[in-house]
């Protein structure tokens, strides 16, 4: 692989998108601290955020991340509709990058009939002109990515307006923390001469293989964008459950197909505060797939805080699925097959 040749299969810079998210995540904790927020958090008893594609992946990573800590149960919607249980004391966040997702601008309608608190993250749109008329707060992003290249700006001022409107513990310490190490992941991993580049690596191990990803519960949204992110950027289909709930019936599976799963590639994502019966099943499910897969391969987090050690898994996959593109010779910024579908819906 040489800088020539990437340069050549991503026109539109996902690369430097990738490089640049420490920074990008600097920017967006600006935008979560100077935000005009009116939304009130009193007597809140649920929240649910609403959105599609790198805009709800934002939203399991924060239910996940949050899940020991916030007291009221937090939902993420991927549907045109909202659950029946919203209500006037639920807190709907309302996030579409683009502002104009047809299924996000429905459940948005829906928020207001219900008449739920409501918060707006997008670049703009008709969303950004729904919540000026409504009166509702929005946060405003900058614009020019693919969404899923704008996780930061997605997850990280939801993150701090959390905490601003008193539902959260503040969070300084380990966004700070988490920054840093972005930083120190984006020197080594955006470098393809690197021997540490584990990222490359693992991509080249991946070629012609069906990536299958296995996590603890704790760590499903981090496992979801892994599959997301090999699916749209790198045009390739993967799969993936979580722990427990694997060892009680897709581990059966492996069993009858055994041309086609010496074509799977077992990636574990482990996370050291992993229940420690969670770690044992990780351990004995490994022993029990390496009779059936072409390969199995641990990717570890790295960090002190759960958000920083969040975040490395995150990191390490995005860029695992940019080399695995180029490798693939696919430009991986296009979802050609996403916007055909856009164009024949809104014909009808």
């Amino acid at each position: 692989m040489r800088l020539e040749e990437i340069k050549k299969l991503d026109p539109k810079g996902m690369m430097n998108w990738i490089k640049d998210f420490p920074y990008q995540v600097e920017n967006a904790v600006k935008i979560g601290i100077s935000s005009s927020i009116k939304c009130n958090s009193k007597n809140v008893q649920n929240i649910i955020l609403t959105g599609l594609g790198g805009s709800a992946i934002a939203g399991d990573l924060l239910r996940c991340y949050l899940s020991k800590e916030l007291k009221i149960p937090f939902i993420v919607n991927r549907h045109y509709q909202l659950p029946e249980f919203v209500s006037k004391n639920s807190l709907v966040i309302v996030s579409s990058y683009s502002g104009n997702t047809e299924e996000t601008i429905s459940a948005y309608k829906d928020a207001i009939k219900k008449k739920a608190r409501i918060l707006c993250i997008s670049t703009g749109g008709k969303i950004e002109k729904m919540a000026q008329k409504q009166e509702h707060s929005c946060i405003k992003i900058p614009p020019g990515l693919s969404p899923r290249a704008a996780l930061g700006y997605s997850f990280f001022p939801l993150l701090v307006v959390l905490s601003r409107i008193g539902l959260i513990k503040k969070k300084e310490n380990e966004i700070k923390e988490t920054i840093k190490l972005l930083k120190e992941k984006s020197s080594i991993l955006s470098n393809i001469e690197s021997p540490e580049n584990l990222s490359l690596k693992l991509a080249e191990k991946l070629i012609g293989k069906i990536p299958v990803i296995y996590s603890s519960l704790d760590l499903e949204a981090v496992n979801l964008r892994w599959r997301g992110q090999f699916a749209e950027n790198a045009k390739q289909l993967a799969f993936g459950h979580v722990l427990p709930e694997m060892n009680h019936n897709e581990l059966v599976g492996w069993k009858v197909l055994t041309d086609l799963m010496k074509q799977m590639h077992v990636i574990f994502l482990l996370d050291k505060e992993d229940h420690k019966r969670i770690q044992i099943r990780e351990s004995i499910t490994k022993e029990i797939l390496a009779n059936y897969a072409d390969g199995i391969t641990e990717v570890h987090s790295t960090g002190k805080s759960p958000l920083a050690r969040i975040f490395s898994l995150v990191y390490y996959g995005d860029w695992t699925s940019f080399y695995l593109a180029i490798l693939n010779h696919e430009d991986p910024e296009p979802v050609k097959v996403i916007d055909y579908l856009k164009a024949k819906l809104a014909r009808i």
